[in-house]
């Protein structure tokens, strides 16, 4: 069983940073980070397992995916936040040993945060 709680989000200008941070109880290697917006689909912004990590498009160059294994806790530092990047974030875990499957797939991840809201605002 993983638990998982997200904390760092907030509201910040266009242009502005945030990190964001999981902590994870249980063990992981695949993890995740997504994000939903009002009216939309969930969708995948960047993942990380034992072999490396992935960025979806939309963020690539911006944001970054890293753990702390002895802190058990897994980041998401947010850079040059734009307008369409407000949304609910969703730190996620699965039970596989890598992420090579399931990728940014929402159903191939079992243990999903509460979330927490990133605003940015123009």
């Amino acid at each position: 069983q993983v638990q998982l709680v997200e904390s760092g989000g907030g509201s910040v200008q266009a242009g502005g940073s945030l990190r964001l941070s999981c902590a994870v109880s249980g063990s992981s290697y695949c993890m995740g980070w997504f994000r939903q917006a009002p009216g939309k689909e969930r969708e995948g912004v960047a993942l990380i397992d034992g072999y490396g990590s992935e960025s979806a498009e939309p963020v690539k160059g911006r944001f970054t995916i890293s753990r702390d294994n002895a802190k058990n806790t897994l980041y998401l530092q947010m850079n040059n936040l734009k307008p369409e990047d407000t949304a609910m974030y969703y730190c996620a875990a699965a039970s596989s040993t890598s992420c090579r499957w399931q990728r940014f797939s929402v159903k191939g991840y079992e243990y999903w945060g509460q979330g927490t809201q990133v605003t940015v605002s123009s």
